[in-house]
């Protein structure tokens, strides 16, 4: 703020201060002052963008931002801000090109490093996202989420010794940091150490540790103890720290159900597509978290002609655009849709995922939550292929609990809500296949590992894809996996051990729950 009057400076701390202290209203009002008293400087605009920024107006903040350029065009934090106000608007492209120019201008602007390489890693390109976060971490090694996420993308990128190395430089900062936790737990393939036990065990105690880091490191315990067969102890964990994420962020079963009843209600009678080829370059891989789905898409994505887009979210967008639109919650609005409003909204779901089929014609998108959406893909998109993978319910309900997921609230964090989800799923999804058959297919997780080939060969075959022997390989495939099982399916195909079997009589209330749930709809 060189060269302004004290007066406006200490305006613009005052907004800053109100901002700060949960009053947007007069920060905006305090800013709009200062703005207009410095006209010609662009600090007070940069500031006012942030109020619009926090209070969702990414339009007026991108505005405000553009301004305060015109007076100083290469102002590397106005360019930063801009970014994100472009990355509000869901112009990321723009968003990256002002980080990039950012740094481009300041080398040493940590914020716009971290901002370029979190966007990098969101839209799967992990090793632009590895240079970019190393650049923050290098910058300010004392802050965590850019050296947590360049542990992340190290993860998605197959690289678990240099990923291990920087969740531990986060503890060493911050000993509770649940995230770090976390990280060092998702990667599977290496267990956790005694002195790493002793260590949760000590922050799990501590009254200071957030509740959120302490469901992270409650998982991160179960994991450690189930891995030298505690299966009691892991147990105990497993559970507290899913009682207190849900205490934190409640599910109702009944709002599910509903749901799921309207779905399958409202997707009986669809109009005929207008385009009966509309996203046939798309493969759905849906179903229960935890079910074996990255490891159908690694396969899948091994192809010469598949890029695996992971877990994206742009179906559920493009609905919950349309019911913004429309003023009423999907799937309400089902009934009114006619076969050009299907067909418009298939068009802006494959706008949207273009990307993904720059460099190969055919994506998948395994986004597990899809199943939800698979009724009406015959009229939005009914060239697309949808795989459903199934894997035994026992060792699927119990990953799901033993798995920490950033959703919230999720169905996870019960048991008795597990078994409910489980059924809705299975029995909504038997129907969506009844009603079109030729494009919703079943794959049994246990099955591809008990005849790898055969189940491959069908497996492209239901996608309209040639038998390419590369899919027998996948394990080698370079690509970035961004899910919990990026260890995992870099790994060739082995038949495993049943870990749910491992703890007895321990999980027979699970057992009960999951014979007893109804699983009519």
């Amino acid at each position: 703020m060189a060269g302004l009057p004290q007066a406006i400076i200490a305006t613009v701390h005052a907004g800053a201060r109100a901002l700060r202290d949960g009053d947007p209203r007069r920060a905006e009002s305090l800013l709009l002052q200062a703005c207009q008293q410095a006209a010609n400087h662009p600090e007070p605009l940069r500031y006012l963008a942030i109020v619009q920024l926090q209070t969702r107006r990414p339009a007026l903040a991108q505005a405000s931002l553009q301004q305060a350029l015109h007076i100083r065009p290469d102002d590397a934090q106005l360019h930063s801000d801009l970014g994100s106000a472009q990355a509000a608007l869901g112009d990321i492209d723009a968003a990256l090109a002002s980080w990039q120019h950012a740094t481009t201008l300041d080398p040493k602007h940590a914020m716009a490093w971290f901002n370029l390489g979190r966007n990098h890693q969101q839209l799967g390109d992990t090793n632009a996202a590895i240079a970019a976060l190393s650049q923050g971490v290098a910058l300010a090694p004392q802050a965590l989420p850019p050296r947590i996420l360049l542990g992340d993308a190290l993860v998605h990128a197959g690289r678990f010794d240099e990923a291990a190395q920087h969740y531990r430089a986060a503890l060493a900062l911050h000993p509770a940091c649940g995230d770090a936790w976390r990280g060092l737990s998702n990667i599977k393939t290496v267990a956790l150490t005694e002195t790493d036990a002793s260590a949760l065990r000590t922050q799990l105690q501590r009254r200071e540790s957030a509740d959120t880091d302490k469901v992270a490191m409650g998982h991160a315990l179960g994991k450690l103890e189930e891995d030298r067969g505690q299966h009691s102890a892991a147990l105990a964990a497993f559970s507290a720290a899913n009682a207190l994420q849900h205490r934190l962020t409640p599910w109702s079963a009944g709002a599910f159900t509903h749901f799921v009843e309207q779905a399958l209600a409202v997707s009986q009678q669809l109009p005929a597509p207008v385009d009966p080829r509309l996203g046939e370059e798309v493969i759905f891989i849906v179903g229960l978290p935890r079910s074996g789905s990255t490891l159908f898409e690694q396969i899948l994505a091994a192809h010469p002609d598949v890029e695996g887009a992971s877990e994206l979210p742009d179906l559920g967008i493009v609905l919950q655009q349309e019911s913004q639109r429309r003023g009423m919650p999907y799937p309400q609005w089902v009934p009114q849709a006619s076969a050009q409003d299907w067909q418009r909204l298939g068009q802006a779901y494959l706008q949207r995922t273009a990307r993904w089929r720059k460099h190969r014609p055919r994506m998948t998108d395994k986004q597990p939550d899809n199943w939800k959406h698979a009724g009406i893909l015959r009229a939005m998109l009914p060239g697309a292929t949808v795989i459903e993978t199934r894997r035994d319910p026992l060792e699927t309900a119990w990953s799901c609990f033993k798995q920490q997921f950033y959703s919230q609230p999720h169905f996870a964090n019960t048991l008795a809500d597990i078994a409910t989800y489980m059924q809705r799923c299975q029995r909504a999804m038997e129907r969506f296949r009844e009603r079109d058959p030729a494009r919703i297919h079943l794959h049994h997780y246990e099955a591809l590992l008990d005849t790898p080939e055969p189940q491959i060969r069908a497996l492209l075959a239901h996608c309209g894809l040639a038998f390419d022997p590369v899919c027998l390989a996948f394990h080698q495939s370079p690509r970035s996996v961004r899910t919990a099982s990026a260890a995992q399916v870099r790994q060739p195909l082995r038949a495993t051990a049943a870990r749910a079997l491992a703890y007895g009589a321990l999980l027979n209330p699970l057992l009960t729950l999951l014979e007893m749930t109804s699983p009519m709809l």
